[in-house]
């Protein structure tokens, strides 16, 4: 059922490595506006996208060498998040207006199962008001935002009890 109210450019939640999520379509502007509105998160921050596997990517992302595509692979699937070169066409929402644009792919089998049946990379923000703590449960996601998304996966978390480490992998710095 989530991944129709995604394909609808409905919002959902679902369990991270280490928060609850909130996705959408990344292609859907609607829906990416619809975050940025519930979050009240500003719109040059961008967005993170999570996939099952590095294909679903592809739309988005620009490898520069086979150096850097071996570090993906070293790390993928897992909870470790890269900033990468954007294609020029990728949604400005999505990258924030910047050149590069945060991706994952997870290890997590809820999100892994969630982006096979969408056949696609999902958003992935945790679930809060900009500024908040991250929820860490289904039951709190509805209480913040009720019928203001359309559905709410429920499962355990991941191992991590911090959000996912960023790297880039332009300058090869940590991020967070």
């Amino acid at each position: 059922m989530a991944a129709k109210h995604i394909a609808c450019g409905q919002l959902i939640a679902y369990p991270t490595e280490a928060v609850y999520g909130i996705g959408c379509d990344p292609n859907n502007t609607d829906a990416l506006q619809a975050v940025l509105t519930l979050k009240s998160r500003d719109e040059h921050k961008g967005f993170i996208l999570i996939a099952a596997n590095q294909a679903q990517l592809t739309p988005y992302i620009d490898i520069a060498s086979a150096d850097d595509q071996q570090r993906l692979d070293n790390a993928w699937p897992g909870p470790i998040t890269f900033v990468c070169k954007a294609k020029p066409n990728a949604p400005k929402l999505l990258t924030g207006g910047r050149d590069s644009i945060a991706v994952r792919v997870s290890s997590h089998p809820v999100v892994i199962e969630l982006c096979k049946r969408c056949d696609h990379a999902l958003i992935s923000t945790s679930a809060n008001i900009s500024g908040k703590p991250a929820i860490t449960n289904a039951s709190d996601v509805l209480a913040e935002f009720g019928d203001e998304i359309s559905g709410v996966v429920e499962g355990s978390l991941g191992t991590l009890t911090t959000a996912t480490p960023i790297f880039s992998l332009i300058s090869g710095k940590q991020l967070r």
